[in-house]
């Protein structure tokens, strides 16, 4: 690669931060509008469509935070090794990108679709379940490690970034779970059925997110901080 090429893989780690955050930031906005009761339905469905739009973005730069994050440790490695062999070969960078990339449409397919293809949702909800579990054991073994994958430069900040980025994964899985009860209730606004009750469990749906997207923002802010300062590195 060419002499600049590690800024610009750094400026695209950069900017999938942004997005995600900010298209978060789009979601939750908008969420508020679809939970008044004194909009018409058709006001409240424009302001779902609205936040189902925002949330795409957030969504794929979760998937692609990954391979961006392993492409910019393939480009600075540090020694790193797996079982005894460079951690990051030229195919094995592939590779994840290319995992990435089925993840991604995976994701977007799940997402246009809303779930009308049962199979396309489990497969999604496979990966992220398998990804939870390998990369929290990463994290843990590069934070507790004494030279985790015979790198010397303390890279316990990146072990912390692993764990934030597997956080904000498994927070995403508690939107899904909690929002589960939202489609119906929501169907029945559109159809002219509100009562008190089905305000209350789209509030509920909606509100009991809270939770998790603002675990989701600070794990995003958290990993910027720690890829920015990198604490206590010896670089």
């Amino acid at each position: 690669m060419g002499p600049h090429a590690h800024g610009w893989w750094i400026l695209l780690h950069l900017v999938l931060f942004v997005f995600w955050l900010g298209g978060d930031l789009g979601v939750f906005y908008s969420s508020r509008y679809v939970l008044k009761p004194d909009l018409t339905p058709a006001a409240r469905a424009t302001a779902l469509s609205v936040m189902s739009g925002l949330d795409l973005g957030p969504k794929i730069c979760l998937v692609l935070f990954l391979p961006s994050g392993v492409t910019l440790m393939a480009l600075d490695p540090h020694g790193a090794e797996l079982f005894g062999a460079p951690a990051f070969s030229w195919w094995r960078v592939a590779l994840v990108w290319a995992f990435a990339l089925a993840w991604l449409a995976a994701t977007v397919a799940d997402h246009r679709t809303h779930g009308r293809f049962p199979w396309v949702r489990r497969a999604d909800w496979a990966v992220r379940l398998g990804l939870i579990a390998a990369l929290a054991a990463v994290a843990a073994y590069t934070l507790l490690a004494d030279r985790p994958f015979g790198v010397t430069t303390e890279p316990r900040w990146l072990g912390g970034k692993v764990a934030l980025y597997t956080a904000a994964i498994a927070c995403g899985l508690g939107i899904r779970l909690t929002l589960r009860p939202f489609g119906p209730a929501f169907g029945a606004v559109l159809n002219g059925g509100s009562t008190p009750e089905i305000e209350r469990v789209l509030r509920r749906s909606v509100d009991g997110c809270l939770p998790y997207v603002f675990g989701i923002w600070a794990a995003v802010l958290g990993a910027a901080a720690l890829g920015v300062l990198k604490p206590g590195a010896d670089l």
